[in-house]
């Protein structure tokens, strides 16, 4: 472990980051650089926010520093779980005894955990992993960040050690220390390894030392708040927690594509594959998999991925390496012309053992007459019986004259078939395949534009010009009258279905904001899209 060290910034490190010759990137509007660091917070996350062509990205990291009575108000929302289930642990990794609460954060707008922590102690977000260090009662706002962002600071002999977070707190004196999980499989392997931090402040990158690490995490004394994530330099072979991470492409065809991440168990790259798969021009649903390996991964092994029955598989090795630093992340693609039940194993090739394994399952979904359906319904599921429930997606039987109709008759009859992953994937989808439009073109009500309008928060006007295409004079026209802060809100909203037209819809209006939103507005948006 190392602590006592100086902090070292890149342009004097010896660390080998000095042949980083360009200042830090823009991160948009910064107050003043001349403000002293330390525990003030001046280097907060609302000083890092970038103006690139990642403003996809940059919505998650920027808007950390609202009013905690309004985000107490009218931000908070239920508490959530993990998507990616962060922080899996190889089954050959004992779990340390740390006294250390239990707690679970919120989730506001834009990627973003709230946490509000009652008294001094040390806490775990149990989301995260990330674990705080407080003097007395605090509120602290975080969000995962991608490592691709960051990759000119990143140079050997160092390497990518877990998860980057932007961490921002009410009062940075109050927070002491963090500890951010690793995605290392340390064993008898951590000898040779030394543990330090990135930290992306106002000044430029800078690499300053931990004062601690375990078999999880790696400690850090807090000296101002902005970017921080996890980093290594070891001479002795790397080896991970891994997962491995499945989508299924979902369309009409009756044959099965794959998409196979095999990934470091890390917060910031597995949020990197999630956008990938986002934003790709195919429609894709999670299958819902342990994606723990259950042997730990080495840097520069070679894996094989197989399927039993046999399957098109491209490509079929790969020399497994950390791509957290990487925009474009690698996958495997498994094909199969004809669907059925199938395995896949992960092995590596050097010991023939299986690191990861699998076993997909499909259910056929019959297409019979209106008039048979419940019998049919019945049918399926004594003749089924104890394998629907197991099922990973669903396999439509449909043909090409009746694919309209069948699409809206699906969504109808969507709470019965809640059970099942692409199902639910569709609900998110909702309204995007409808072809002949009868009530998906159903402009959105005042009742349904004042109930959104209570929902938005103090940056109803950037959404307006950001996401519904106003301009600032239109804003101007809206204050003119002195009216409540709710009817303002209500009569952009109003102003935008004006201009749409007959595209006023409840599903332009989601697909308009469900990256700059609050979870609430989008389940509000969801519930009217059901409705259709």
């Amino acid at each position: 472990m190392t602590s006592g060290q100086e902090c070292q910034d890149v342009q004097g490190s010896g660390d080998d980051i000095s042949s980083i010759e360009a200042k830090v990137e823009s991160y948009g509007t910064r107050e003043d650089d001349s403000a002293q660091e330390g525990k003030s917070g001046d280097d907060s996350s609302e000083n890092n926010s970038e103006s690139s062509s990642e403003s996809e990205s940059d919505t998650e990291e920027t808007d950390i520093r609202k009013s905690d009575e309004e985000l107490e108000k009218n931000e908070l929302l239920p508490l959530v779980e993990s998507e990616a289930n962060s922080q899996f642990r190889c089954e050959h990794v004992k779990t340390e005894h740390n006294q250390k609460e239990q707690v679970t954060p919120r989730r506001l707008s834009r990627g973003q955990f709230w946490l509000k922590l009652e008294a001094e102690g040390t806490y775990q977000c149990t989301v995260t992993g990330l674990i705080f260090d407080v003097t007395k009662a605090a509120v602290i706002k975080y969000s995962v960040l991608s490592w691709s962002k960051y990759a000119d600071y990143v140079k050997k002999p160092w390497m990518v050690g877990g998860p980057i977070f932007d961490v921002s707190c009410d009062s940075a004196s109050v927070l002491t220390s963090i500890q951010f999980p690793h995605s290392l499989s340390l064993n008898d392997h951590e000898s040779g390894m030394t543990f330090k931090v990135l930290h992306i402040k106002s000044t430029g990158p800078a690499i300053e030392p931990s004062v601690d690490h375990s078999m999880t995490h790696v400690k850090w004394h807090v000296s101002s708040l902005s970017p921080v994530g996890p980093v290594i330099q070891t001479q002795e072979p790397v080896h991970y927690d891994g997962a491995v991470i499945l989508y299924k492409v979902v369309n009409n065809h009756p044959s099965l594509s794959f998409r196979v991440y095999v990934a470091t168990n890390n917060d910031s790259f597995i949020k990197d594959i999630s956008k990938a798969v986002k934003y790709s021009d195919k429609k894709f649903i999670k299958i819902d998999k342990p994606p723990v390996c259950q042997k730990r991964l080495q840097d520069g092994k070679r894996y094989r991925l197989i399927s039993e029955p046999e399957a098109e598989i491209t490509p079929e090795e790969i020399e497994f390496v950390d791509g957290s630093l990487l925009k474009l992340k690698s996958y495997i693609e498994v094909y199969m012309e004809q669907p059925m039940e199938f395995t896949l194993s992960l092995i590596e090739l050097e010991s023939e053992e299986i690191v990861w394994k699998a076993k997909l399952r499909e259910y056929l979904k019959l297409k019979v007459p209106k008039h048979q359906e419940k019998t049919a319904v019945i049918l399926v599921a004594r003749t089924e019986a104890g394998n629907i429930g197991k099922c990973d997606w669903i396999l439509h039987d449909q043909n090409k004259n009746e694919q309209k109709r069948n699409t809206i008759s699906n969504r109808r009859r969507k709470s019965s078939n809640s059970l099942f992953g692409e199902e639910f994937y569709n609900k998110r989808l909702k309204g995007s395949d409808i072809s002949d439009g009868t009530k998906a073109k159903t402009t959105l009500t005042d009742q349904q534009l004042m109930t959104l309008a209570k929902k938005m928060g103090k940056d109803w006007k950037e959404i307006a010009i950001e996401c519904l295409k106003l301009e600032m004079k239109d804003i101007h026209q809206i204050q003119a009258k002195e009216e409540e802060v709710n009817v303002y809100k209500f009569m952009m909203l109003s102003k935008w279905r004006e201009g749409e037209l007959s595209n006023g819809t409840a599903q332009n209006l989601y697909d308009s904001l469900k990256d700059h939103v609050s979870y609430e507005i989008i389940q509000i948006l969801e519930g009217f899209l059901e409705q259709t």
